[in-house]
């Protein structure tokens, strides 16, 4: 809670002082171009990264194996996105080496390393809930009007 606290309040003071010194250095247009092209550029390499972890995530998904590391590689992404449109120069840095596949690996593995999951176990005495249920079969002609539409069914 603490270091969320000091992030909202350090973050910003870095950011003036960054857009000050830049301003400075290179004037104040170029600066804010700056801020536009770094928003650009992330959101295409957020857009290209984005879709390759989609697509790891789907795999995982029909080859039914861990999907952990492609839906943290996608928060990641989702992350580093938003870092990238907020502007600014030192959010954008963070945005940009999080986009960095090593960078992403390394943070997640430090992730890893400090979880703790747990299993979850339902309360002692929940209640069973019981039902009945009719098994429902196919009808034999798959011709005859299903009863959803007036008329008999036309072919395909």
């Amino acid at each position: 809670m603490v270091y969320l606290f000091l992030a909202f309040v350090l973050v910003p003071f870095v950011e003036i002082a960054l857009f000050i010194q830049v301003g400075d250095l290179i004037g104040l247009f170029p600066t804010l171009a700056l801020v536009v092209l770094s928003a650009v550029a992330g959101i295409v390499m957020i857009r290209s990264q984005g879709r390759n972890a989609l697509a790891r995530l789907r795999r995982s998904f029909d080859e039914m194996t861990d999907p952990t590391e492609p839906l943290a590689t996608g928060a990641t992404i989702l992350v580093s996105g938003i870092l990238l449109v907020v502007p600014g120069f030192f959010t954008d840095m963070v945005g940009f080496l999080l986009l960095l596949p090593p960078v992403r690996m390394a943070l997640l593995r430090w992730l890893r390393a400090r979880m703790i999951v747990t299993e979850f176990r339902g309360r002692q005495g929940d209640q069973v809930i019981d039902g009945e249920y009719e098994v429902v079969r196919p009808r034999r002609d798959p011709d005859a009007p299903s009863g959803w539409v007036k008329g008999p069914r036309r072919p395909g």
